[in-house]
């Protein structure tokens, strides 16, 4: 897959958020990192699960509620014109629940969705996940 200049790369998990912007062009993309926002996911909670001594669901709580405070900080940069190109990759569960906060404008400028958890991995070898997505 062909990355264009400047297209941000989004690394989400149920804990984490990494960023990188491709400094490079679309034949020898050059994955640069970019600081981590900080993330208010308190107002993200997820109504669907609910967490008490016999249910061990409070982690899912939380997981939802980052991947909802990402995608609230994704769409607030892609509203703002300030990601113009976005790849997001995410762990499998955590793709699923970003999926439904996208805004339209997002869902727009995305080039491409990769389920796999790369969150600590190097950039070649996210690179090399993006290119053996079909």
């Amino acid at each position: 897959m062909l990355i264009p200049h400047g297209t941000v790369v989004a690394l989400v998990d149920g804990k984490h958020l990494e960023l990188f912007r491709n400094g490079g062009d679309e034949a020898e993309p050059v994955f640069v990192a970019l600081p981590t926002p900080k993330l208010d996911s308190h107002n993200h909670s997820a109504g669907s699960h609910h967490s008490n001594a016999g249910n061990h669901a409070g982690h899912m709580v939380m997981e939802d509620a980052h991947a909802g405070a990402t995608v609230a900080w994704l769409n607030h940069e892609v509203l703002g014109h300030r990601i113009e190109h976005l790849v997001a990759v995410a762990a499998p569960r955590t793709l699923g629940e970003m999926r439904k906060h996208y805004h339209k404008q997002l869902e727009r400028i995305l080039l491409c969705e990769l389920h796999k958890d790369l969150i600590g991995k190097p950039a070649s070898a996210i690179l090399t996940a993006l290119r053996e997505k079909k």
